[in-house]
């Protein structure tokens, strides 16, 4: 399957699928890290069978030096069926991969402030449908006939405003001529900065006539802001981690000790990601930076730069599969689970529409995934892949510290099948 990669405005090989699950640390066959209590917020269920399948495909990336370490769970109807902490969080230290393992989540920040968009709708201090000159009179990206057309905050969150990413552009692109940040790096700009040099870029089409994964919801974390009169780091803890109760999602690592290095795919094995590294992707590259997540100057990216465990995206993703679990309304779960982009985008292959935060699955036979209609969708850049699957009741998440395979990688597919014992 092709996806978007975090940031990619022409197709790549992103993330196909998801699956991985710490396996219950009952009757485990690996040492792993299991004796690290399972995550608190939903009840051990374990699948014997499930299990097996998926230690399968963890330990043979592993063993082939595909992925570095991992954290994988699964959960069924709200019970936790499998998890597992695997392989090693700091390969030079010979550190043990931990289940509550802090990690850059690169673009897995994007339904956090997607869903702190959507409370701030609730809450009415904005709308869908304002333009976002409401709230930056000077953000005017203009076409290539130097009209300025209006840009909805609901496009931005549907990116379908006609923005791009940096690191979806080659080098000649005019965001990388005016230093556009995409919140991975390590920059030297504030969030006011990085916005205003957005807004002198071009626009790739006109506002809601086509679909491009972009640097929209970096946009609309200023304007969360400027809306909340906060900063977007207490408007996200206000609205969505304070009230799930998650201690470790958040804009700066509160615990430095517990983060997983982070590593990039090479041969033989993967190598180290140092400071404002330009970790290629074939005609592009993506510049990171892994001590912006220690570093209280880089400012808050609404579309990368939060870091959390895999627990805090889990609970993240079952609050929206149940309903909005205390956080949002079902109304807005709606329209946040429902394709505003249409089936023609192709968000991560042939039949994947995009809604507010996520690809949708619109047509399983087309996109040749045992996923059901309704599925939800996206990963990251550092190694991060999920899905909520409504149909079969599923959560899964996989963070793993290995760009690209933890996203986009063998690993994706062959958990996602193993979920569904394919």
């Amino acid at each position: 399957m092709r996806l978007w990669l975090a940031g990619v405005a022409a197709p790549v090989l992103i993330w196909t699928a998801l699956a991985g699950a710490p396996a219950s640390a009952q009757g485990h066959p690996h040492a792993d890290h299991h004796a690290h209590a399972a995550p608190a917020a939903l009840v051990p269920a374990p699948d014997a069978a499930l299990s097996a399948r998926i230690d399968a495909v963890v330990d043979r990336a592993i063993a082939d030096q595909r992925l570095v370490g991992a954290v994988v769970l699964v959960a069924r109807d709200g019970k936790l069926v499998y998890h597992r902490a695997a392989g090693l969080a700091d390969r030079e230290a010979k550190a043990p991969m931990r289940e509550d393992a802090v990690f850059r989540l690169a673009s897995v920040t994007k339904p956090f402030v997607s869903v702190a968009i959507m409370r701030l709708a609730e809450e009415g201090k904005l709308s869908l449908a304002d333009p976002v000159t409401k709230w930056l009179p000077d953000f005017k990206p203009a076409l290539a006939d130097g009209s300025t057309p209006v840009i909805t905050l609901g496009q931005l969150l549907s990116h379908t405003a006609g923005l791009t990413y940096g690191l979806a552009e080659k080098s000649d692109h005019p965001y990388h001529r005016l230093g556009v940040s995409d919140g991975l790096d390590i920059s030297g700009l504030t969030l006011d900065e990085d916005v205003a040099r957005i807004g002198k870029g071009p626009l790739a089409f006109a506002p809601g006539s086509a679909w491009r994964y972009s640097l929209a919801i970096d946009v609309l974390g200023l304007v969360a802001e400027k809306a909340d009169g906060h900063p977007l780091p207490q408007v996200v803890a206000r609205t969505v981690t304070g009230p799930l109760g998650l201690k470790d999602a958040g804009f700066q690592a509160t615990n430095p000790a517990r983060l997983a290095t982070p590593y990039a795919n090479a041969s033989p094995a993967p190598t180290r990601i140092a400071d404002n590294q330009d970790v290629s992707l074939g005609a592009t590259a993506v510049r990171m930076a892994p001590s912006r997540a220690v570093d209280p100057t880089a400012f808050p990216s609404g579309g990368a730069g939060m870091v959390g465990t895999a627990s805090d995206v889990l609970a993240l993703l079952e609050a929206v599969r149940t309903g909005g679990g205390g956080v949002l309304s079902a109304a807005s779960v709606k329209a946040m689970t429902t394709d505003q982009a249409g089936i023609k985008a192709a968000t991560q292959g042939p039949g994947w529409g995009f809604g507010y935060g996520w690809a949708v699955l619109d047509d399983p036979a087309i996109a040749k995934t045992p996923q059901g209609a309704g599925t939800l969708a996206w990963g990251g850049v550092y190694g991060h892949n999920w899905f909520v699957d409504p149909q079969a009741r599923l959560t899964v998440v996989l963070l793993t510290n290995t760009a690209f395979e933890g996203m986009n990688g063998q690993v994706t597919r062959e958990l996602r099948d193993a979920v569904y014992g394919r």
